[in-house]
């Protein structure tokens, strides 16, 4: 998958959305609930999660302190990475596409055997990508994963809200929330900023 670097550019001043171009037919247009494991992230998703999260070439601080870079890709020791490196297009790319495999993989195994619709998957992927893997765990949300078992699709949206980072409520947070919840309920990707 690629993305030309006036589109990162672009999307991360949200001016035009970001072009992107894939062999394989395109997993948003699945219109029946299906197994997870062949599911993959639209390209809607990735629009939405560019807008959330902006696109930062610069290594950065996010709001619970973490090195942070691209498209909200928390910085780990293998990235070779420290604050203030810069990264290209192509990297932002590469991180974004190895983070979202990573959540992609955390829904399939948190849902089972429990088909979604693409737009239902995409909202999950989303979650995990925003709050981690250990958020959506047994211990930690344990009404959504309860929600999962019962295949109560109105339950699972009503997990879907987490407003807080290192401790703090944060606006744009709420805002996501309900953004994700939209996605998952309704398949609307739209911001819910430009509507309120």
């Amino acid at each position: 998958m690629s993305v030309s670097a006036a589109g990162i550019q672009a999307a991360a001043s949200g001016a035009v959305e970001p072009q992107f171009s894939s062999s394989a037919p395109q997993a948003w247009m699945i219109e029946t609930r299906t197994q997870t494991d062949s599911m993959r992230a639209s390209a809607e998703l990735k629009r939405a999660m560019m807008e959330e999260e902006g696109v930062r070439h610069d290594v950065y601080r996010d709001v619970a302190g973490n090195l942070t870079v691209g498209v909200g890709h928390l910085v780990t020791a293998s990235d070779g990475l420290s604050l203030g490196d810069t990264i290209s297009d192509e990297r932002v790319m590469e991180l974004l596409e190895a983070d979202l495999e990573h959540a992609e993989k955390t829904v399939s195994d948190l849902v089972g055997d429990l088909p979604l619709f693409q737009h239902e998957f995409d909202a999950l992927v989303d979650l995990v990508f925003n709050v981690g893997q250990g958020s959506v765990s047994q211990e930690r949300s344990p009404k959504l994963n309860e929600a999962i078992s019962a295949g109560d699709h109105q339950s699972i949206a009503d997990e879907l809200h987490y407003h807080s980072a290192g401790g703090a409520t944060a606006k744009g947070l709420i805002y996501r929330s309900e953004r994700r919840a939209n996605i998952f309920l309704n398949g609307s990707y739209e911001d819910p900023r430009m509507t309120a």
